[in-house]
């Protein structure tokens, strides 16, 4: 045997046990959701067993599960997941630029340290903790109300928890370093010189911003959305605890129909490849992006 086919079956052992892992572990239960997507809810919530296939392709039976998930009901609560999504994106980035332009161009060598690790703390504890904690502030009795109350501010509790608002400071709070980290990659990579000279060609301050900062920051920003927007599509604890019934996402939809009283494992499985499609798309934009631009 020659020394490149050697190289060769070399290289497939060395990448064999990471593919089996992700054929094992990712794959397969990818497509075990995608068949569960196409069957029956049974009499109890369990699968219901297929007997005559082709009948069942034939009749349009298959893709039951998915003109289901058309109805009016979970587009709507399809359209406030993409809404709640984008808004938790938007105030992200405008929260975090300024932190990480902070961190990244302005604050003391000796602090970015101590700056990076305060923005990475709240991964030490739990989301779940992280999340309960926000509700302990937000109820009627908890500290936010009770300090208005206290000040004068206001006569009676403010009704912020179980309100869409509530989800909204919670998957921000959540998602908030997910924007800072990419963010501040790219403004520390920030050529400083360039700065310079478009103050010596007389740019002002927010010229200097617009035309140099933040063209040269896109791949940060473009990770950071995408890093965002993401995970907020699909979540589902902040708004079960936050919101409850009344601020439901598609996320929160999905989990009802595998463990709550819907019980309707296939609904949830085609519910959970449509979410998982239009991440993949989101995904797959990007790639195409940073190709296209030649960022990693």
């Amino acid at each position: 045997m020659s020394a490149r086919p050697r190289e060769r079956w070399r290289i497939l052992g060395l990448l064999a046990p990471s593919w089996l892992a992700l054929g094992l572990f990712f794959a397969l239960p990818i497509l075990i959701m995608l068949g569960i997507s196409f069957a029956r809810r049974g009499a109890y919530g369990t699968i219901e067993p297929i007997g005559d296939l082709w009948r069942h392709v034939a009749s349009g039976d298959w893709l039951g599960n998915y003109r289901r998930a058309l109805d009016p009901l979970y587009l709507r609560i399809a359209w406030r997941s993409l809404w709640m999504a984008g808004v938790t994106t938007a105030v992200c980035l405008v929260v975090s630029y300024p932190v990480a332009y902070y961190i990244a161009l302005v604050a003391p060598r000796r602090w970015k340290g101590l700056l990076l690790v305060g923005v990475v703390i709240p991964f030490w504890t739990s989301f779940l903790i992280r999340t309960s904690a926000w509700m302990l502030l937000l109820r009627q009795d908890g500290v936010i109300n009770t300090l208005l109350q206290s000040l004068g501010l206001s006569s009676e509790p403010l009704p912020m928890l179980y309100t869409e608002w509530a989800v909204l400071a919670g998957l921000v709070y959540g998602e908030l370093p997910f924007m800072i980290l990419p963010l501040y990659a790219s403004l520390e990579k920030l050529d400083r010189t360039l700065l310079e000279a478009a103050a010596d060609l007389g740019a002002g301050p927010a010229r200097r911003f617009w035309r140099v900062t933040v063209p040269l920051t896109r791949p940060g920003i473009v990770a950071g959305l995408v890093l965002v927007f993401i995970p907020s599509l699909g979540q589902f604890i902040v708004s079960d605890l936050l919101g409850g019934a009344r601020s439901m996402l598609i996320g929160n939809v999905v989990q009802n129909q595998f463990l709550g009283a819907a019980n309707n494992a296939p609904f949830g499985a085609a519910l959970a490849m449509l979410l998982m499609g239009a991440v993949l798309t989101m995904l797959l934009a990007y790639a195409l992006y940073a190709r296209r631009t030649g960022e990693p």
